[in-house]
């Protein structure tokens, strides 16, 4: 366990970051000039591109990357640092293309944008999914993290700790609203990285170097730990096929078409500020893979070379074998790597992952509960009564999520739990979402039926591979998964809008480009601040990144 100091620098920054909560939120909404739910929910849109990019960034990294990340570098190297670096790529395809939609036509959620787009059933199908998506994705799965790493940190229960900590985020995000949210991400964004950044280094340190690592990988056949692009067959599931063909399915959905993140672009001041987020936060991306990944690869290697005492986690499988519970291998890091007094930042920096992304999640679902469905049955219904429908709508989520802890805890990895969750839920989303902005002829009843039909399909494949692991099914890995199911999405899709012909509305309209260039048009701010330029230098990096660690 960590010791005394470390525990107080811990609490006060829980605490530091409470007051700066409420003070922001309550604060700028007294001087907010426009409606009351437009600065609960939105921000009164009066954000800039620095602040979104960062919210972004700390919407996405939570308390499981820091934990699964680790765990996963430690068990497979590089490899999920695909996860970290494809984002980019995706975060451009927001900047490019869905964002200048979603700022056009004004809306509030995502859902609603379907609406516009489609029709009404689409948007309330949504609004379900994103819901029950983020309890499940960012807001449980975080909690079940954060649970692991203050109980070996604190020795603490772990339900016990994590409902503490989230009933803290709980009450600055409900009272303060999206600025709040925002603001306080900010700060997690900066404390998060410095705490990585101390762990890497340290780690870095201890190793004796790069060459060191390689050495010790090269003693016991592991160099494969430093690819990121696997062969076929490859035992981690996941050849470079998959990654390429299964994660646009994810990301489209997770970055372009998932409101606790998209809604940090919705708040954006204008086009310009809503486009050049995105992109900054998609440059951020590029450390995970160094700082959040990195550490766990060394961790092996100290293991390996008996630096790093493992004995807290090893347990003994069924056939009597011994085997390391890799879960808790970061929290292991902090106590035997960093010294004593910087362990406390390393604790703030978990904290912050795991409060920004419980405050963002249920600032979104405010916002989802309220628009989409509240307002749906009271159209009438003024500012005061929305925020008040979101923060209870906020309030029954968070204990849900409280109470499917101990189900996903089921899962050996926490990172391949998230996603292969995931990899279920989003295939018929981006398929609607990618036909609606791309294809004239996508038709309301199509998408409605593909939303309804695809989802159904997720679920039944979901159910079936872990009820029946031997099955065909149970042996695809869960991102060719996700290609598998987005392509009977599209074909249905297709088909469905041959029968069903579109009829578009004055809205529906505009809300699809007549060509891929249409998207360009638009000249941006001028010099290095330039969306167009912004977006090619991130292209040309990445490719870069992964042709030297291919």
């Amino acid at each position: 366990m960590i010791g005394s100091v470390d525990a107080i620098v811990s609490i006060l920054y829980v605490l530091v970051i409470l007051a700066i909560g409420l003070y922001t939120g309550l604060r700028h909404r007294a001087g907010d000039k426009g409606s009351e739910a437009s600065s609960y929910f939105l921000a009164g849109k009066s954000l800039k591109w620095p602040m979104i990019g960062l919210a972004l960034f700390a919407t996405n990294i939570s308390c499981v990357h820091l934990v699964s990340l680790a765990q996963s570098g430690f068990d497979t190297g590089l490899l999920n640092g695909t996860f970290e670096w494809m984002a980019s790529f995706t975060l451009i395809l927001l900047a490019l293309f869905f964002v200048p939609f979603y700022i056009k036509s004004g809306v509030s959620t995502l859902p609603d944008f379907l609406e516009k787009r489609y029709n009404r059933a689409s948007r309330d199908w949504l609004a379900f999914i994103s819901i029950l998506s983020a309890i499940i994705i960012h807001i449980s799965f975080s909690l079940l993290a954060g649970g692991i790493v203050l109980q070996t940190l604190f020795g603490v229960n772990m339900y016990t700790s994590v409902i503490i900590i989230a009933i803290i985020t709980t009450i600055y995000t409900v009272i303060g609203g999206l600025r709040a949210v925002v603001v306080t991400e900010s700060i997690q964004t900066v404390v998060l990285l410095a705490g990585a950044v101390i762990m890497s280094v340290a780690a870095y340190h201890k190793m004796g170097g790069w060459d060191d690592m390689v050495q010790v990988l090269q003693q016991h056949n592991e160099l494969n730990k430093l690819s990121m692009m696997r062969p076929h067959g490859d035992a981690s599931g996941l050849p470079w096929y998959a990654v390429l063909l299964g994660y646009p399915v994810l990301g489209i959905w997770y970055w372009c078409a998932d409101q606790t993140i998209v809604q940090r672009v919705l708040g954006a001041k204008d086009e310009n500020h809503a486009r050049v987020g995105p992109l900054f936060c998609g440059f951020i991306k590029i450390l995970p893979v160094f700082i959040f990944v990195m550490p766990g690869l060394f961790a092996y290697a100290l293991y390996q070379t008996g630096h790093l005492d493992l004995a807290g986690l090893k347990t003994v499988d069924a056939a009597g074998k011994e085997m390391v519970n890799s879960k808790g291998i970061y929290t292991l890091m902090i106590l035997q790597l960093i010294p004593k007094g910087l362990a406390g930042v390393l604790v703030a920096a978990l904290l912050s992952g795991l409060m920004s992304q419980i405050s963002g999640a249920l600032n979104s679902i405010s916002t989802l509960a309220s628009y989409d469905i509240y307002k749906r049955y009271k159209p009438e219904a003024s500012d005061a009564k929305l925020v008040r429908a979101g923060k209870i709508a906020a309030g029954i989520s968070f204990v849900i999520s409280l109470l499917l802890l101990p189900l996903l805890n089921n899962y050996e990895s926490i990172f391949n739990g998230l996603n292969d969750i995931i990899a279920h839920i989003a295939p018929p989303i981006t398929c609607v979402f990618l036909l609606g902005v791309f294809w004239k002829r996508a038709s309301a009843l199509s998408a409605q039926l593909t939303l309804y039909i695809g989802s159904a399909a997720g679920v039944g494949v979901f159910i079936y591979s872990k009820t029946m692991p031997a099955s065909a099914l149970g042996h695809v890995p869960f991102m060719m998964m996700a290609f598998y199911l987005f392509l009977f999405c599209v074909l249905l899709q297709v088909a469905l809008s041959y029968i069903y012909k579109v009829q578009h509305t004055p809205q529906s309209e505009v809300l699809y480009w007549k060509s891929p260039f249409e998207s360009l048009r638009s000249p941006g701010w001028a010099g290095f601040g330039n969306y167009k330029f912004l977006s090619m230098l991130l292209i040309l990096i990445m490719v870069a990144l992964f042709w030297v660690f291919r």
